[in-house]
């Protein structure tokens, strides 16, 4: 059980949600740079439109896999501690010490999502 939090910390909580959260708080978006150059590389080599609208809509199927993932490992409880982990990274240049409670909170909360025995311990049951 602590390994499947610790993957689903690390892979969801502060990649997905903490780290996306940085990004877009300063303005840079490093997947849309490489899909960028991808998509000039493919129309170089590859100059057919298909493959030119593949390249497109890569990342939002990247983006939605991902999000299926999150909640197929963490439940709603875990796509949760993502949206407060993307809330701590959004807010890291305005005030740190709210960057770090809400990024706390999104660990406690992906940490419990991926271990129901403790939550069930925790409630008495």
């Amino acid at each position: 059980m602590a390994r499947r939090s610790t993957t689903y910390i690390w892979q969801f909580v502060i990649g997905l949600g903490f780290l996306s959260g940085v990004w877009t708080a300063t303005g840079i978006d490093p997947s849309a740079v490489i899909f960028n150059i991808l998509g000039r590389v493919t129309e170089a080599l590859w100059p057919n439109p298909a493959v030119q609208s593949l390249v497109i809509i890569l990342p939002t199927i990247l983006l939605g896999v991902t999000i299926i993932q999150a909640y197929r490992k963490g439940g709603l409880s875990g796509l949760g501690a993502v949206v407060v982990a993307y809330l701590a990274g959004l807010s890291v240049l305005v005030t740190l010490s709210t960057a770090i409670i809400f990024l706390v909170v999104a660990i406690v909360l992906a940490y419990l999502a991926t271990n129901p025995r403790l939550v069930r311990k925790l409630a008495g049951r």
